[in-house]
């Protein structure tokens, strides 16, 4: 291998190549994309999957509208809009090439229509790589990861990527399992033909 070989350009192709061997980007502060296949890896198991008493109840009272891929791309730049973040305009724009090809999608919450809560991610086979979420109103980001969650259930997906653990991933009783079982029920994922929309 020749270490001085110029990386391949950052394109949908190479992202979706590097999902199906369970590897990610990230946009760095400088610019540039660096890749990442953590371990242990951050998914949610279906069965497992635990909704609170009070977002039981804000999801029945119909406060917010829940709506998939209708401002794809605005989803992306408000998940960017944090002090430090991770999505720059290369992942941007690969992501919204994905978008257009049907693999990238968002769900999105209103409320009195204005966009105020959402997440999108890749799917590919039975696999849904979760990869950001936002909110502006209180619960807005949790409403579109149950939906997230039932829709990917209803059309017989078996993977839900989370990537890292983290305190608002714990809530909902994410997983951590190791690369290796990761990579295991990934491959047994790309092997179905699951939509998203």
């Amino acid at each position: 291998m020749n270490r001085n070989a110029e990386p391949p350009p950052f394109s949908k192709e190479l992202v979706i190549s590097a999902y199906c061997q369970g590897i990610f980007p990230m946009g760095d502060d400088d610019g540039t994309i660096s890749w990442y296949s953590p371990d242990p890896r951050c998914i949610f198991d279906f069965d497992l999957f635990h909704v609170s008493s009070r977002l039981k109840r804000t999801i029945r009272q119909g406060i917010y509208d829940v709506r998939i891929n209708t401002c794809f791309e605005e989803v992306m730049w408000a998940c960017a809009d944090r002090e430090s973040t991770w999505i720059n305009e290369e992942i941007v724009r690969v992501y919204v090439e994905l978008h257009e090809l049907g693999l990238a999608h968002s769900v999105e919450t209103f409320f009195e229509e204005k966009l105020v809560g959402g997440l999108y991610g890749v799917s590919l086979g039975g696999a849904f790589m979760g990869e950001s979420m936002f909110f502006r109103r209180t619960d807005a980001s949790k409403v579109a990861l149950v939906y997230l969650v039932e829709r990917l259930k209803e059309r017989g997906f078996i993977l839900l990527d989370t990537q890292y653990q983290n305190k608002h991933l714990a809530s909902f009783n994410s997983q951590l399992i190791a690369r290796k079982e990761y990579l295991a029920r990934l491959s047994r994922a790309l092997e179905l033909d699951c939509r998203f929309d």
